[in-house]
């Protein structure tokens, strides 16, 4: 595969990755809520990035190798660590940071193969 096109679709793969932890943080957001509407429109919202995150993915997979596309997926402990610190206010602790680096370089090591 030629290294733009892989790049172009390591990009795709991390956008759609990132749309899904966006979801997953838009769910956790609104079933922490405690009106039935609200929680309905969170849900609904998580669902649409879910949906594009879906739809980049299964895109990308069509001209890509599995065994290559689905490693980017990793990425989502990364984002959703982040998401937690900084809009849930999660603490982090040392070791679990420890986990994501180890997932990040081993997604590094899947994407440059």
């Amino acid at each position: 595969m030629d290294k733009n096109i892989k790049l172009y679709f390591a990009f795709l793969l991390v956008i759609s990755t990132l749309l899904g932890a966006i979801g997953q943080l838009v769910f956790k957001i609104g079933v922490s809520n405690t009106g039935a509407l609200q929680i309905a429109e969170y849900v609904i919202l998580g669902f649409l990035f879910y949906g594009v995150s879906t739809l980049i993915y299964f895109y990308t997979l069509s001209r890509t190798n599995l065994s290559w596309a689905y490693g980017f997926t990793g990425l989502s402990y990364l984002f959703a660590v982040i998401f937690a610190a900084i809009f849930l206010g999660e603490l982090i602790t040392p070791l679990r940071w420890a986990g994501v680096i180890m997932i990040v370089i081993g997604v590094a090591l899947i994407g440059f193969t």
